[in-house]
Parts: structure tokens; sequence; C-alpha cells
């Protein structure tokens, strides 16, 4: 199974990332904090065990491991999970505020967002500008995803050539009604395809 990395930063829709995955039949891990000391002296025996036990992965750290997930996992594709800047930032700062992990430290340099909210997001941007930089001869490596705007089943299915599922797309950390409203939009479209 190709393996696929989600390396958008936490906040941005990885858990969603990770359940629409797992219905697809990815076994997903992350994310996964305890590399973090090995990660920070760019020792990576940890991280590539990991990948070889799992099909995809998400959250922390994959997205500052894309370069040498690319140079190392050939044919592999990539999801970058984005929102809105000011969503995002809010969303870390109202969900971390002051408490402090070595990984947010080796990401930001800061390990807590409350007070750092500038440092936080330009890393934030200057990561998705790189990503974005780094695959834009290769569009059919990377997918940039926004949940919030709709992206969801069509979009994932067709960058990783999956059949689109017969449930509804998840949304963790969404109201029942965006959960309801995209059934819906995926029964009406399954009804559709059976009838011609």
């Amino acid at each position: 199974m190709t393996k696929v990395f989600g390396i958008g930063f936490h906040k941005t829709g990885t858990k969603t990332l990770k359940q629409a995955l797992t219905i697809l039949g990815y076994k997903v891990s992350g994310p996964n904090l305890e590399l973090v000391d090995e990660l920070s002296q760019n020792k990576y025996d940890a991280a590539f065990e990991l990948v070889n036990r799992f099909d995809a992965f998400q959250d922390n750290p994959w997205p500052l491991l894309y370069k040498t997930l690319d140079e190392n996992f050939e044919g592999s594709k990539f999801i970058l999970t984005r929102r809105d800047d000011e969503k995002w930032i809010k969303s870390v700062v109202n969900y971390f505020e002051y408490r402090v992990t070595d990984m947010r430290e080796w990401i930001y340099g800061v390990g807590h967002p409350k007070g750092n909210e500038d440092i936080y997001l330009k890393t934030y941007q200057q990561h998705n500008e790189k990503v974005i930089e780094y695959f834009k001869q290769r569009p059919n490596d990377l997918l940039v995803l926004d949940f919030s705007k709709g992206d969801g089943w069509e979009t994932i299915c067709q960058f990783l050539n999956r059949d689109i599922p017969l449930q509804p797309f998840p949304h963790a950390n969404k109201g029942n009604y965006s959960k309801w409203k995209n059934w819906k939009r995926g029964y009406k479209k399954y009804i559709g395809i059976y009838k011609k």
C-alpha cells in the first residue's frame, strides 16, 4: 500500500484526516510525540521503523519530516491540511495556551503559543509555503485540503485513487449538522451513480 503522509500542522483537521484514512483502510499512526528526542538530533531510525509498520501518518512530527520522508519512501503521497490563518492561531492558543511540550518547542522554538502568537503563526505560514513550493512540479504527489471549505471524500479519494465510501465524511470536532449535510450529499451522489 502506498504510504500517505499528513503534513499539515496540528489544529488543521488532522483528526478528521486520520478518521478518513482509517475508513479508507489505512493503518494510521500519529501524533507520535515520543519521537522528538531522536528527531531533534537528526536521528530517524525510530520514525522510519514506524513508517514501515503503518500505512498513513498525521499530526506531529510528520509535517516537519516531509522532505526526508519523500527522499526515503519513494512513491508516497502527501496531504497538507490547512485552515484560515487567524482561525488556526486562535484554535491553537485556545487549545494549548501556556502548556509546554518538547515537540512544540522543537517546532516553534518556544513550547507554548499564548503570548507567542506571532512566532507560531509565522512558522505555520512558512511551513505551508515551503511544502507547496517543494511539490510545485509534482501535483500528483501533494494534495492541499481545507475541510472548512468542503473538501472531503471526493477530493481525497480522487487523489488516492480510492472508491468513495458509502458513509458520511468524518468531521472530527464538528457539529452533527455538518456530518448530516455531508452524508446527505454523499448519499445523493451514490443514488445518482446507481440509477444510471
